[in-house]
């Protein structure tokens, strides 16, 4: 499973000045720790089997639609990152350039497309065999391998070259050898705020977005899989338990991440283990000088990975066939993009799942079909 940084502290780190790394650290082991014990005791699979879909539906649905809006205002706009604002429009030119941008949204679309098969249609063993098959099977395999390039990946490399060319000389700052790593002291005013600014905030994304939805879309992607609720929430508890002694940002598994990655081709555990090896290869190497490269990263480049990551996780909705699940997942939806709060869409989503299926059982319909969704006409 990929990892992420924790959305809502990593937020308020932004926005808040005071919070500093001791309350971040502290507000991530805080995190963690609630979740291994869910885990553990068993509280998360419960909270895994009563959450309906549809409400989960909707959680998923907010979060990709967010993720495509940032993507989108990443590239339309001039960004002031520490501050998380827009500033004045993006020119057409240049390396952050609205045409650039705009290449490589054609240039994945047209890789990658819906994700669906691309028209290479097999041939028929029993068809004569001549020059025009011979040619037309060619082209398929000419084809194929076109359609399996790694879209993200070049994009990604292009963004590297372009922020080596806009400043070549960032090759010069770069420092070999890891940066210092030390235990964070942390106060008890550190440990309140940590709780309260992040940990309070963070909880419901991490539990929602973090392991019932990463399950709910592992089982979607990955069809006769068994997931378990229990190993996602433990190795989140763990991996905060330990990193976040020594400075490491507060991370969780995510949806968003999941369903970026299998967009652009990663389909296996193997893709993550290559992923973790070069991170870990690069802050061996170049430790904390690697900012200074990352500054140069163009961002329209980086916003247009973000947009198509965050429209595959949208569309883990598509199976919401009713019109009530749709209704559910909707207003789960809305909440939770205009209250900027996946805890809050969370709760109104179970506050009108309930009442729907109150309605429907003060009309007569068995409890049976209300939970499974049954024609009350069809039972016996």
């Amino acid at each position: 499973m990929p990892v992420q940084p924790m959305k809502s502290i990593a937020a308020v780190a932004l926005a808040d000045p005071t919070f500093s790394v001791p309350e971040i650290m502290a507000s991530g082991i805080l995190t963690g720790a609630t979740l291994l014990v869910l885990g553990i005791t068993g509280l998360m699979q419960l909270a895994y089997k009563l959450i309906p879909l549809c409400v989960v539906r909707g959680i998923q649905l907010a979060q990709g639609l967010s993720f495509a809006l940032t993507a989108v205002k990443y590239v339309r706009k001039v960004q002031d990152l520490p501050k998380s604002t827009s500033l004045e429009k993006r020119h057409w030119l240049g390396f952050d350039g609205l045409i650039l941008a705009t290449l490589c949204v054609c240039f994945i679309v047209i890789i990658n497309g819906a994700d669906e098969d691309h028209g290479c249609h097999r041939q028929d063993p029993d068809q004569e065999v001549s020059r025009e098959t011979e040619v037309r099977s060619k082209m398929r395999k000419m084809r194929r391998v076109f359609f399996s390039l790694p879209s993200a990946f070049l994009v990604f490399v292009l963004g590297v070259v372009l922020a080596f060319v806009r400043r070549p000389r960032v090759m010069h700052e770069f420092r070999f050898g890891p940066s210092s790593i030390e235990v964070v002291k942390m106060s008890k005013h550190a440990w309140r705020q940590g709780f309260i600014k992040g940990t309070i905030p963070q909880l419901p994304l991490s539990i929602l977005n973090s392991v019932i939805a990463v399950c709910k879309l592992s089982s979607d992607l990955f069809p006769g899989k068994d997931f378990s609720v229990t190993s996602l929430s433990v190795t989140v508890g763990l991996m905060n338990l330990v990193g976040g002694w020594f400075g490491a940002m507060p991370c969780c598994h995510g949806a968003g991440g999941l369903a970026g990655q299998y967009k652009f081709g990663g389909r296996s555990g193997g893709c993550v283990a290559l992923l973790g090896a070069a991170k870990l290869v690069l802050g061996f190497v170049l430790g904390s000088s690697l900012a200074h490269f990352f500054n140069q990263f163009p961002v329209g480049i980086l916003g247009v990975l973000l947009l198509f990551a965050g429209i595959e996780l949208a569309m883990a909705s598509r199976d919401m066939n009713t019109k009530e699940d749709s209704f559910v997942m909707l207003i789960c939806t809305a909440v939770s993009l205009v209250g900027s709060s996946a805890a809050l869409g969370f709760l109104c989503g179970m506050i009108v799942f309930v009442l729907l299926k109150l309605r429907d059982w003060t009309n007569g319909k068995p409890l049976n079909a209300i939970w499974r969704h049954e024609d009350p006409n069809e039972q016996v």
